[in-house]
């Protein structure tokens, strides 16, 4: 499968290389190549610099917004910042993402008065909305949002069950979806369907209970367990 990824954090990077070592072709796009590329010194955790990520995983190419979204022959993963999300979308254009699936892990994560966060927008809407109505000819699927990018890839690193949601309109999106999460190791019985898009205001409203759970475990290696009673 040949995949775009739109973001270049380390969540993209997390994907790509998982996805890159399950035999997809993969790129990640970036607003500006060569500004990218020049970045090669760790953030302030300790997270890679896209330009030195790329440079030691020569099987992922970086690219434009355009050029990895046209790149797709059928999923493309949006790993951006929040605040991002609506305008990446435009820079990749209509005409390569129309008809496509778009698995969305991007939060409305507002850091404007620090940490911890708050979010841009809950309650009544949700970010995943937003981009499914900016974008109606492009199938959203909200899901890998509430839990680590070591998580997602990698579900076993946490023992015994734990659950992965989807959130999107349309059945064979999420059915594509599915299959890419059971890739990653995610079993049947812990990837929940929640339903249309708009419950994607639930799994992004996790996110300020995660955050402060972050904060007094001091690991990212955790995930929630939803038990069905019987």
């Amino acid at each position: 499968m040949k995949i775009g990824i739109l973001g270049t954090g380390s969540v993209g990077q997390a994907l790509a290389g998982r996805l890159a070592g399950l035999g997809h072709e993969v790129v990640i796009g970036t607003r500006d190549v060569a500004a990218s590329l020049a970045r090669t010194e760790p953030d302030g955790r300790g997270n890679p610099a896209i330009g030195g990520w790329i440079k030691n995983n020569p099987a992922v190419r970086l690219v434009t917004f355009a050029e990895a979204a046209a790149f797709s022959d059928g999923i493309i993963i949006h790993a951006m910042n929040g605040y991002a999300a609506i305008d990446s979308l435009k820079m990749a254009g209509e005409a390569n993402l129309n008809g496509k699936i778009l698995l969305d892990i991007t939060n409305p994560l507002d850091f404007s008065k620090g940490f911890p966060p708050s979010l841009f927008v809950s309650n009544t809407d949700s970010l995943g909305e937003q981009i499914q109505a900016a974008f109606p000819a492009l199938k959203v699927v909200k899901s890998l949002n509430t839990m680590s990018n070591p998580v997602m890839i990698n579900p076993k690193a946490i023992a015994g069950d734990h659950s992965v949601f989807m959130s999107g309109n349309d059945a064979d999106a999420k059915a594509a979806v599915a299959g890419l999460l059971k890739s990653f190791g995610w079993d049947d019985r812990n990837i929940i369907d929640l339903g249309d898009i708009s419950t994607a205001r639930g799994t992004e409203q996790i996110l300020p209970i995660w955050v402060r759970l972050y904060g007094k475990l001091q690991t990212p290696m955790f995930n929630f367990n939803v038990n069905v009673a019987g």
